[in-house]
């Protein structure tokens, strides 16, 4: 059996971003019920309840540990029930998180190649020190299971490319470097080893293929970037001069968003995630929110907990 804990359902920066005075933010910072404060996007997931792996380690990723007690220590002075940390990205809200398990705890770090090149060129990530940190590739479209700490962790995963950019730091200052489908950015299948039963997340997606749409078909439970409501949010706001497309990121709304992709996919369960605080889906009483709804989608919040 699969469970699935959200840690964060925020796109970077959070909800309500530290800087942001936009009334969304101002309404989430006052305690407005309707606009719930969220962390950066992780997830934490376990096939076994004894070994969790966390997908994404999000810059709040000590916080959202402290606020999930199935991820507390549960042996000795100093444990930890977190198995593995895997990354699909090279972004800074996907890694800045690693910088908060120095404390030479051992675990398994996942991540496709071109993550691991960019994690190995930075040399602040050395205090994960190797003889704790093993660092394994994660390889693309092969099954696999992730290791437990003591036992088999019963949790596979298939990785995947999906439609992506390079992070934004490395980026040629005044270049666009494109969409690629080179493993920049993955998605994951998660399977429960003993059921078989699977779901999907993809937390960052600059456009649905023909192959993802293939993948996804008929599956049971997938969760997917929401960033942006509309493809020009950032610069109708006055907050941003690029579009979700340019940034990476398929919009929600739209002839080609992601709520008219899904719609004859046959998904039993859909749930976006990665919502930028620029997306009025955030507050409980849009009428986005509602039209998100309506088309059977659920909006993720920190501590949303999913069995499988």
């Amino acid at each position: 059996m699969l469970d699935v804990v959200v840690l964060g359902s925020a796109a970077g920066g959070g909800f309500p971003q530290w800087n942001s005075n936009a009334p969304a933010c101002r309404r989430a910072r006052a305690g407005d019920a309707g606009a719930k404060p969220r962390t950066q996007a992780s997830l934490a997931v376990t096939a076994n309840r004894r070994d969790w792996f966390v997908l994404n380690a999000s810059p709040d990723l000590r916080l959202q540990i402290e606020s999930t007690p199935a991820l507390h220590p549960r042996e000795g002075l100093r444990s930890s029930p977190i198995s593995g940390i895997v990354v699909t990205c090279g972004d800074v809200d996907a890694i800045a998180g690693l910088l908060h398990l120095r404390e030479r705890h051992k675990f398994s770090l996942y991540a496709p190649v071109r993550v691991l090149e960019v994690i190995a060129a930075n040399s602040i990530f050395g205090v994960l020190a190797p003889d704790c940190v093993q660092r394994l590739e994660l390889p693309l479209e092969r099954r696999l299971e992730f290791a437990g700490a003591a036992e088999p962790s019963g949790l596979g995963v298939r990785a995947f490319a999906v439609p992506a950019k390079v992070p934004l730091y490395l980026e040629t200052a005044g270049e666009d470097p494109g969409l690629s489908e080179e493993g920049d950015a993955i998605g994951l299948e998660l399977i429960d080893l003993g059921t078989e039963k699977s779901c999907f997340f993809i937390p960052g997606c600059a456009a649905m293929t023909d192959g993802l749409r293939t993948r996804l078909a008929g599956s049971s439970l997938v969760f997917f970037d929401g960033t942006l409501w509309r493809d020009d949010e950032m610069i109708r706001l006055g907050v941003g001069r690029k579009t979700g497309r340019r940034m990476g990121h398929m919009s929600m709304s739209g002839g080609d968003g992601t709520i008219a992709a899904f719609r004859d996919l046959g998904v039993g369960r859909r749930i976006f995630l990665h919502i930028n605080n620029s997306n009025p889906v955030l507050l409980d009483d849009s009428p986005e929110r509602r039209e998100a709804e309506e088309a059977g989608w659920e909006i993720a919040s920190d501590g949303m907990e999913v069995r499988l």
